[in-house]
């Protein structure tokens, strides 16, 4: 079973949800945990991996042969991504906003154009307290992550899986929650927590994937998520309550679950609301 732990936005908590709860099924069965939030990837503050190895990921980018090209102009011309301006006699690549789908290859008709392999990052494997790791890190300067994401996604496990996804609901975010049994949304309990946790709930509707919600930071303004999730039909899986506690305790990167007795007591709820209704979905699905 596959869940991706996800959040309208930055800053609600996601990692610290999906990281104790890794934590927490761990002591009960096998678990393997994906970070694809590959821009700023940090489960690793937390979860404290031996790292046994990494690989580079590549992508294909096209590479025109100049002194064949006379700048006709097809190629850039069928690339709705820009990556290729033709210019006086020959014609300009951008790798960066390449999406390696190789049509300019297919449509130059002097055949003037191979792809050639770019890399773009890193996936790195380990092992943390039996969990198993994997991570993504986009090399500087890159803008897209959808590349490292899918190779994260590549080959996965047959144990359970929670994957950390990366915030907001643009490319990333639902390349890694597509394909996924369960989505848990992680919010805060604030207008702008509301308003971006509708977002992502709209997303996970569109590509069809069922979800649950977590609230991070819970208070007496939980009321503003808990009557949203009623109308729209989500189930309110836990809440993990605003504690300056373990607040402290993130910020030395432990998990609250191995300090806090209560926070592990609370986690091992989650967990049980969370695979219930993941196995639910899961059923439904097969």
């Amino acid at each position: 079973m596959v869940i991706s732990v996800a959040s309208g936005k930055g800053g609600t908590g996601k990692t610290t949800v999906s990281t104790n709860l890794a934590w927490t099924a761990a002591n009960q069965e096998p678990v393997a945990f994906i970070d694809c939030d590959v821009e700023e990837p940090d489960s690793h503050f937390y979860l404290k991996p031996a790292w046994t190895g990494e690989s580079e990921v590549k992508v294909s980018v096209p590479s025109v042969d100049g002194g064949c090209c006379d700048g006709c102009g097809a190629c850039a011309e069928f690339c709705k991504f820009n990556a290729l301006a033709a210019i006086k006699g020959g014609v300009l690549v951008f790798a960066e906003l390449c999406h390696s789908c190789g049509g300019c290859k297919m449509v130059c008709p002097k055949d003037c154009i191979e792809m050639a392999e770019r890399r773009v990052g890193l996936v790195k494997s380990g092992n943390a307290s039996g969990i198993l790791v994997k991570q993504g890190l986009l090399d500087i300067g890159e803008p897209m992550a959808v590349p490292i994401i899918k190779e994260l996604k590549k080959e996965l496990p047959g144990c359970l899986t929670i994957i950390d996804c990366p915030p907001g609901t643009s490319c990333p975010m639902i390349e890694t929650v597509t394909g996924t049994d369960f989505c848990l949304m992680v919010t805060e309990p604030s207008p702008f927590g509301l308003h971006d946790l509708a977002l992502a709930h709209e997303v996970a509707d569109e590509i069809g994937v069922s979800h649950g919600v977590v609230i991070n930071k819970s208070s007496e303004h939980d009321s503003l998520i808990e009557e949203f999730c009623s109308k729209s039909n989500i189930p309110v899986l836990g809440r993990v309550p605003f504690s300056m506690e373990t607040a402290v305790i993130c910020s030395r990167g432990d998990l609250a679950v191995e300090v806090d007795p209560a926070m592990k007591t609370r986690f091992e709820d989650i967990l049980k609301e969370v695979e219930s209704f993941a196995q639910a979905a899961y059923d439904t699905q097969r």
